[in-house]
């Protein structure tokens, strides 16, 4: 029987997805931010099945960067620029920024076939299907929105578009390129066959949204790349058993009852008026708030009780093996990744406000004379 005070600790047993290795570049430190260069593959912060692999854990972990305030995020497909406030205030100022429209933001993209060559503004509505998997279509009930496109060059096979959104909708960009017939050259969800021959062009689909997602989810299983979509065999096989039960097929609510979402924090933001305001090209929906100093002592605490357990005749190497019969993901054997499928041709160039602008390098692939 519990008592009052009484402790009690349990023991996760989690597989998080794989990640590029490509290292966090460091643009800019002073007294009230940090901004960085992200990879693509890596969240902005833990949620789902992602905790040390996170930008914020491995600033943490690799360069001491503590208590950082999230300023906006960005897909973890996305690439780029990404800022955080070292203080609340500063945080707080660049959210009024952000709030009055101050801050402008540009994107730089390759995408199939040729692009026009004057500039295309999109204003297509946007909707979510999915907040667990994190897909969105044109739809008129959707949420108003609008993109600015111009083709920077054209190699005779792909373009390079540069991109500015003027709202930060969910996956605005990537989807507005798939309306517009030119859906990002490697985008993991909206360049799939699921989304029929045309490949979602002008919003042409011919599949209801629970027909698209299952589509979807079976093309990537048949790729082995279901951690793309952030989610499990597991995960899968569970929901498939809350619906045998006679739960709702509804995808919001059964995301809601789903193991993935109940191990992570509640949506933090669907109570925030200027959510999609702040958070352009937005994915992380079930996002955890993290005082990372916490996390990361208790962290240090696992690393060195694992490395005591090693000591005592257990090799690092059999307990990397370890596998839990009960488990889903360890009995499936996966190939790794290459670095090539864990990369998307989708990269924030430039944030600029009132009284600041940061820039990246042009990525690689969005040179003119960048060949497939």
């Amino acid at each position: 029987v519990l008592q009052n005070n009484d402790f009690l600790r349990n023991t996760v047993h989690r597989h998080e997805p794989p990640v590029t290795a490509q290292p966090i570049q460091i643009l800019v430190e002073d007294d009230e931010v940090v901004v960085v260069d992200k990879p693509s593959s890596l969240p902005v912060h833990p949620c789902g099945r992602f905790r040390h692999n996170t930008v914020i854990f491995i600033l943490g972990k690799e360069h001491d960067l503590k208590e950082l305030h999230t300023i906006h995020r960005l897909d973890r497909m996305t690439s780029g620029v990404l800022m955080f406030a070292k203080t609340a205030e500063v945080s707080k100022r660049i959210d009024e920024q952000v709030r009055e429209r101050q801050l402008e933001k540009e994107y730089v993209c390759r995408v199939v076939g040729e692009f026009p060559a004057h500039e295309v503004v999109c204003e297509e509505p946007i909707l979510v299907v999915s907040y667990k998997v994190g897909v969105c279509r044109v739809d008129p009930k959707g949420k108003s929105c609008k993109t600015i496109f111009q083709r920077l060059s054209y190699n005779g096979k792909t373009s390079v578009v540069k991109c500015l959104p003027r709202t930060g909708r969910t996956h605005q960009i990537r989807v507005h390129l798939q309306y517009l017939g030119h859906p990002i050259v490697n985008d993991p969800i909206y360049n799939m066959e699921a989304w029929g021959p045309a490949r979602g062009k002008g919003g042409k689909i011919g599949k209801t949204d629970e027909e698209l997602l299952k589509a979807l989810v079976e093309e990537h299983r048949s790729k082995q790349s279901l951690d793309i979509l952030g989610i499990s065999e597991e995960d899968l096989n569970s929901s498939a058993e809350n619906q045998d039960s006679g739960n709702s097929s509804d995808c919001t609510k059964s995301a809601r009852a789903d193991p993935i979402n109940e191990s992570s924090c509640p949506a933090e933001d669907t109570e925030d008026p200027e959510r999609d305001t702040k958070d352009p090209e937005r994915n992380d929906v079930a996002a955890c708030p993290l005082n990372s100093d916490s996390d990361l002592e208790t962290l240090e605490k696992n690393n060195e009780l694992g490395s005591c357990e090693n000591q005592d005749g257990q090799t690092g190497e059999k307990s990397s093996e370890e596998k839990d019969p009960l488990c889903v993901e360890c009995k499936i054997t996966r190939r790794d990744p290459s670095p090539k499928e864990l990369v998307m041709f989708l990269h924030a160039l430039r944030y600029k406000g009132a009284e600041f602008e940061y820039c990246s390098k042009m990525p690689a692939w969005a040179m003119e004379d960048w060949e497939e």
